[in-house]
């Protein structure tokens, strides 16, 4: 059953006695997010994560998918520095070390060519619609042909939000910036397709996310 009380982007990472940010939300949702990439993850190549929060996710991803060179990437030095506690006590020879990276400044793509593989988990909520139209512009520039991004968060369907839930974590997040907060579902896949993606699939997650598979087209 799906529940319809979005609070993954209420949970504030805390620090254990490691040094790494811990943070309930993406230890919850990491297998979830491994059920919704597996059939669409090549078996080899480069693969880059946006925003990679806490390093949480790119352990289980590097542990998981060991064929694939991982990219964790942040904005946040603390994130960063989180993200590096974690590869030191998780070991995998597959993870390369996290870099520092703005995922809303034009130009990083050429830094990162020929990525079969691009994933963002909660993020989209927490920029604004300019900067994720540059996001997904750079994205398209870096992934190879045929190369996959896969996209997990809290979304409105067709503009409308759909929980109690989802209502009071997108007006906080307005309160705080009101260019921010959720993003269309149907504005998303219409922004994507007019840069020459294909939406391959959406899926209902848990907590009321959505998972969007998108492919970079071969004609492009």
């Amino acid at each position: 059953m799906v529940s319809h009380n979005n609070t993954e982007g209420l949970n504030v990472p805390i620090t254990d006695i490691n040094g790494r940010l811990y943070s309930p939300s993406a230890y919850r949702n990491s297998s979830v997010i491994i059920e919704l990439i597996t059939k669409f993850i090549p078996n080899s190549g480069k693969a880059l994560e946006i925003a990679s929060g806490t390093g949480q996710h790119i352990i289980q991803l590097g542990s998981k998918f060991k064929d694939i060179i991982w990219q964790p990437s942040d904005l946040d030095k603390e994130r960063i520095k989180s993200i590096n506690y974690w590869l030191s006590d998780n070991y995998t020879k597959n993870i390369k070390p996290p870099c520092h990276l703005n995922a809303t400044k034009e130009g990083w793509s050429r830094k990162f060519p020929n990525q079969k593989f691009i994933l963002i988990i909660n993020l989209l909520h927490l920029i604004s619609l300019k900067d994720t139209k540059v996001l997904l512009n750079e994205i398209f520039s870096a992934l190879a042909p045929n190369g996959f991004l896969i996209i997990y968060g809290p979304f409105m369907r067709n503009g409308k939000l759909t929980s109690k839930g989802d209502i009071d974590f997108h007006t906080s997040i307005r309160k705080r910036n009101n260019t921010l907060g959720y993003k269309n579902d149907v504005s998303l896949l219409k922004l994507v397709s007019k840069l020459g993606f294909l939406n391959v699939k959406t899926i209902e997650m848990p907590a009321n996310n959505l998972g969007f598979i998108i492919q970079k087209t071969s004609n492009y």
